[in-house]
């Protein structure tokens, strides 16, 4: 073999090119699901959704949009999920008088039904940091505030790579990304465990597991719900 020195320059660059595997091909059009996405609500029914409770998720489905219908209880995909690309788009309706800090008009999004992306109206509200909309709720305060006023349609689009376990070991944290209409507000962030309300988070060793949506007693609305599932080129 041609010492480097001997190479034409194309052939030193050569060295470096690699051909395969090759990438899917995945066409996005603007304002719609990649081509690959699983579709978990379009607007016209809940199909991809159960109650927690064991049965039809009983939440609202007009005109294109979904809503929490407060004491049905949360909802969750019936598919189960690893490493995933979620795109989310919420809605929080007018906050009613005096409606204020984590009462106004909250929800939440949980990755395997255990790690929440904090859904709340954080426009001119105040609560404690680590718990306003885009964050890891009671883990990781949000890197900026781009909520919208009430009343206007949020997006979360949100990267989220799974923690994986040596039977009951945890072997690698889970990590996460996320965009607030646009707007990095959670870069790489390494989850510390399960989402806790009181006490600090710890994980447990599970599986994939599915997408939860919570009913915190507000009517919370969302729309275009799909993912993409990551997975290493074959």
């Amino acid at each position: 073999m041609a010492a480097d020195d001997e190479l034409e320059d194309w052939q030193k660059a050569e060295k470096t090119e690699v051909w395969e595997p090759v990438p899917p091909k995945v066409t996005a059009e603007p304002g719609q699901p990649p081509s690959d996405a699983v579709v978990l609500f379009d607007g016209s029914d809940l199909s991809a959704w159960e109650s927690v409770k064991g049965g039809d998720a009983q939440w609202t489905v007009e005109d294109g949009v979904l809503t929490v219908k407060p004491g049905q209880g949360d909802i969750k995909t019936k598919q189960s999920f690893c490493d995933v690309q979620l795109h989310v788009e919420w809605r929080a309706p007018a906050p009613e008088k005096d409606m204020e800090g984590q009462q106004r008009n909250n929800s939440g999004i949980f990755l395997q039904q255990r790690y929440e992306i904090q859904v709340l109206d954080s426009y001119e509200s105040k609560t404690y940091a680590n718990g306003q909309a885009g964050s890891v709720y009671k883990q990781s305060i949000p890197l900026a505030n781009a909520t919208r006023a009430p009343e206007q349609w949020q997006e979360y689009d949100i990267i989220f790579k799974a923690p994986r376990f040596d039977g009951d070991t945890l072997a690698t944290p889970g990590y996460v990304t996320v965009l607030h209409n646009g707007v990095l507000v959670q870069n790489h962030y390494e989850i510390q465990g399960k989402t806790e309300w009181i006490g600090a988070p710890s994980y447990e060793a599970h599986g994939c597991a599915p997408i939860q949506l919570q009913d915190h007693s507000n009517k919370v609305s969302f729309r275009n719900i799909w993912l993409r599932e990551i997975k290493p080129l074959k």
